[in-house]
């Protein structure tokens, strides 16, 4: 099991929000285990389910154009 913490910063945009949240739906479809904080969103479960997740995560929010991703990931027991 593997842990990641991710948060998007979408640019030149007015309507961050909707981005960031349209992303995290997205997560929704990938089976994988998250939790979303006010900064950042923590995913955990296997290799696959999250380094997928962080792809879906991204191609969801470029939709809308320029965005930064910054990501932690661990495969530490205690995170």
């Amino acid at each position: 099991m593997i842990h990641a913490e991710v948060s998007l910063y979408p640019l030149k945009t007015q309507n961050a929000g909707d981005v960031i949240n349209n992303s995290i739906n997205a997560l929704r479809q990938e089976g994988v285990a998250y939790n979303v904080g006010s900064m950042a969103t923590h995913l955990h479960g296997n290799e696959e389910q999250v380094w997928s997740s962080l792809k879906k995560l991204f191609d969801e929010a470029q939709h809308s154009g320029e965005v930064s991703m910054v990501v932690t990931i661990t495969n530490a027991a205690d995170h």
